[in-house]
């Protein structure tokens, strides 16, 4: 082998035996943050290995909800919205070496400017890590950029993406968690600054969600896997009922074979499922993950902070957490009915089931810590709104690229920024 082929080699096992792996990432920052503490071996070998275990059963819940009971709600959608969304995106896996060198550097870059600053996040987020500079590549492919430029370029941008999205939705974690202990590193924070912000404008932060008071013959919503399966379920309902007034048969859409009963009760519980392992997975990251970064903190990096996943908020809030994605779909969905006849859009966005679980839901959760009931419902709204024009104008800067991905995960940060970094492409192209 070539010194050429050695390093690419090491560069490949890099991006995806390690950044490419959440589990073997967060272990490694376990093991490390462990070691400088000078923990016992027993320790070591404990906080590592149950860093691991919490990550997949943390990913194990999040692809329970996310594959077997939003994917068919988004599924219905689509199919009910007219087929005007035909695009011709390009196969972005031949950019894979330039997405892995992206985000390899950005990370390092991230590392340096925390050592250096007083902007002290580092971003923990696996798969983001990943999906940031896949956003960005895309971004400048659109804009005409091309070799050293687009990778220059996008590697600007996750880096400053990785530095100053964690810091600025930092004060409004800690106004749900109490205290510094993580931050986020999700592509929720531009909904999340717009719910929590206007949580502290309008809002009454002792009236939580997580306050409201329910007779004892209703004590069942209290539990928000019970509640989430409820809201799942009647959401089916009526996506069966308005499929079937548009013509549409149900059971082929969802690929039914057998009784319609039994899938939608089955989706509905797996939501419920999916809820409860998640916020497993989550306790168990928090309760390894942040003790053991404490030596990175210390020896390494002074006063760093991890910025970690959305769902590691989604403990604090439970309640706001589903009335984020109820007020989340009900806004994004009434907003996509009056701006579709205005053709303000190059396509035809569809409701954004996952946007509104995961962003939207956090956004909830902000605006309740923020401002309460009041911020948690009306800051929900006005991020829903904006998360259609996102991904709406966002379509001009991805055009023959990943419009098609980004009409079903969009409407957040990789919007937001994937507009702003097109924009600015267009100058070097």
């Amino acid at each position: 082998m070539t010194v050429q082929e050695i390093l690419m080699a090491i560069l490949n096992f890099i991006i995806n035996e390690i950044f490419g792996q959440g589990a073997i990432f967060l272990a490694l920052i376990a093991l490390v943050g462990l070691i400088l503490q000078r923990k016992p071996i027993t320790d070591i070998i404990r906080g590592t290995l149950m860093t691991a275990i919490g990550f997949f059963v943390l990913t194990g819940g999040v692809g329970i909800i996310a594959g077997d009971s939003i994917s068919g709600i988004a599924g219905a959608f689509s199919a009910i919205m007219p087929d005007t969304n035909a695009v011709a995106d390009i196969d972005m896996g031949g950019y894979g070496t330039q997405i892995g060198i992206v985000m390899v550097i950005a990370f390092a870059l991230n590392l340096v400017f925390a050592r250096v600053t007083k902007w002290k996040s580092i971003f923990l987020t696996g798969h983001m890590l990943y999906w940031f500079p896949y956003i960005f590549i895309a971004a400048g492919i659109s804009a005409g950029l091309e070799g050293v430029t687009l990778v220059v370029i996008a590697t600007i941008f996750t880096a400053l993406y990785m530095i100053v999205s964690p810091n600025l939705i930092k004060p409004l974690v800690k106004e749900v968690t109490g205290d510094d202990s993580f931050t986020l590193g999700h592509p929720t924070t531009i909904l999340s600054l717009i719910s929590g912000y206007l949580g502290k404008a309008i809002g009454n932060k002792e009236k939580s969600t997580e306050d409201l008071k329910l007779s004892k013959s209703l004590g069942f919503f209290r539990e928000v896997s019970i509640t989430g399966s409820i809201v799942i379920c009647l959401t089916y309902i009526v996506m069966f009922f308005v499929m079937k007034a548009n013509g549409l048969v149900p059971a082929e859409v969802w690929g039914v074979g057998g009784s319609m009963f039994t899938f939608i009760f089955t989706q509905s519980i797996m939501f419920g499922v999916g809820v409860t392992v998640m916020l497993l997975g989550v306790r168990m990251l928090i309760s390894e993950i942040v003790p053991a970064f404490q030596g990175i903190a210390k020896k390494l990096i002074p006063g760093a902070i991890p910025a970690l996943d959305c769902p590691m908020l989604f403990p604090y809030a439970p309640n706001a957490l589903i009335i984020g994605f109820i007020v989340g779909m009900i806004a994004s969905t009434l907003t996509i009915i009056i701006t579709a006849p205005l053709g303000i859009f190059p396509i035809i966005v569809i409701p954004l089931v996952f946007t509104c679980f995961f962003e939207i839901g956090t956004a909830a959760i902000i605006g309740n810590g923020t401002g309460g009931i009041r911020g948690c419902i009306v800051g929900t709204s006005v991020a829903a709104i904006v998360m259609v024009f996102l991904v709406g104008l966002g379509a001009y800067f991805f055009e023959g690229t990943i419009n098609g991905w980004m009409l079903v995960f969009g409407g957040n940060d990789f919007s937001l920024w994937g507009i702003i970094m097109g924009a600015i492409s267009r100058i070097f192209a």
